[in-house]
């Protein structure tokens, strides 16, 4: 554990051109209860294109007062400028950035934009798409 959070408390680079932030959520089984918890990944790519997992945290509720928080944690990290964050549909996630990072060209993600498409169509239509 100890090693865990030396990693998850590492300084980071001062630029991030690209920043995805989404979560992944999953069943867990605790204590004979099988209870939604998410796992929240915000990765990076440095000015190198290299990809970097800046932060991994499980939680149950995303808001978007969480992602203020993990963002805020970001620049407390040393994350001084992002150029471009994709991100889902959430209510408040442009903002939480943009109180952060103001100058942040923010987009949703293509991914939760042909997902959120998809809904308006039938089954018949969506096979052809």
């Amino acid at each position: 554990m100890e090693e865990a959070n030396q990693w998850k408390s590492r300084p980071l680079k001062p630029c991030y051109p690209f920043v995805f932030l989404d979560g992944i959520h999953f069943n867990v089984k605790t204590n004979g209860k099988v209870i939604n918890k998410a796992a929240y990944i915000i990765l990076g790519i440095d000015l190198e294109g290299k990809k970097d997992i800046l932060s991994i945290t499980v939680g149950e509720n995303e808001s978007s007062k969480f992602w203020l928080k993990e963002i805020d944690f970001l620049r407390s990290r040393g994350v001084e400028e992002i150029f471009i964050a994709s991100v889902d549909g959430l209510p408040g996630f442009k903002e939480a950035i943009k109180a952060i990072y103001p100058d942040t060209k923010v987009q949703r993600c293509i991914v939760h934009q042909i997902r959120n498409t998809l809904r308006f169509l039938n089954y018949k239509e969506r096979k052809i798409s």
